[in-house]
């Protein structure tokens, strides 16, 4: 019997319009009553992921950041994974040396050095996920930003400096030319301690190789005492594939890339579908 379910956020739990759809927090909600515990597992950090669950009225343990960070349901953090300082000043050198723009998340917030590419690539993800023009994406995006409280700095040396900060992961876009990911990418595969993974077309994200969501799933699984074949993950996409590969039943949602399918046990209808209400109640039914 499943004891605890991890799901993604973006693309899986959230439907096309970003938010938990009123059948997705109804089978969360049932599942917590059958006695299995539900958290989510996003790249998002907490401060980002938590208004978004508030809103459909959940309260829930989270993996972050990809598994750099893991709270429990109360909001207190179980566990730290942070990319140390000198790594950190050599993967940069890499994303500058290609010109590409970046973002830190950190333990004290988001923070970008671009209001202007901030708007850009926000605006180009709404445009492309809501089918929708680019005016009334950059609009949205401008909206969106406020309610993110992203931190703009000049340059991220302060950042760097600050002895009582920790960098969790890097958010790498390239807009008009994604093929600059790939070249950075296998700069960066050659860098110790570091792992890189993406979650749309035009990004990829950088966290520290033990930050993966598959790996604090596992860590959150041993200290519930709870074995990994009585676990379930939910994902779309390539930042998922950890938690796929780890857990005993496995959904990928019908949505995202077919590579990402294979990795999976079984396929859930997409975000738009409530693909994750019905992943739930197929695992509870059918006694996955």
């Amino acid at each position: 019997m499943i004891k605890l379910i991890a799901s993604d956020m973006d693309g899986t739990l959230l439907n096309e319009t970003s938010q938990v759809s009123k059948e997705n927090a109804a089978a969360i909600r049932y599942a917590q009553e059958q006695g299995i515990e539900f958290m989510v597992a996003t790249g998002r950090g907490r401060t980002e992921a938590s208004p978004v669950l508030a809103k459909a009225g959940l309260s829930l343990p989270m993996i972050s950041v990809n598994g750099a960070q893991v709270y429990d349901q109360a909001g207190q953090i179980m566990f730290t994974i942070d990319i140390p300082k000198e790594l950190v000043l050599q993967v940069i050198t890499v994303l500058e040396k290609h010109q590409l723009y970046f973002e830190l998340a950190t333990t004290k917030g988001t923070f970008s050095n671009s209001h202007a590419m901030r708007i850009a690539t926000t605006s180009n993800y709404l445009k492309e996920a809501r089918n929708i023009s680019r005016k009334m994406a950059i609009a949205m995006a401008a909206a969106h930003l406020e309610l993110l409280h992203v931190h703009f700095v000049p340059d991220f040396a302060s950042i760097l400096a600050d002895e009582n900060l920790q960098i969790l992961k890097f958010i790498v876009f390239a807009l008009d030319d994604p093929g600059l990911l790939a070249v950075a990418t296998d700069e960066l595969n050659k860098l110790p301690h570091l792992t890189v993974t993406s979650s749309a077309k035009n990004n990829i994200e950088i966290n520290h190789v033990n930050a993966q969501k598959g790996r604090a799933l596992k860590r959150v699984a041993e200290l519930k005492d709870i074995p990994l074949d009585e676990v379930m993950a939910i994902g779309d996409n390539f930042n998922d594939l950890s938690m796929l590969e780890v857990a005993g039943v496995s959904f990928a949602m019908a949505n995202g890339p077919e590579a990402v399918h294979a990795y999976a046990k079984y396929l859930a209808p997409a975000n738009s579908e409530n693909g994750v209400a019905q992943a739930i109640h197929r695992a509870i039914n059918e006694n996955l």
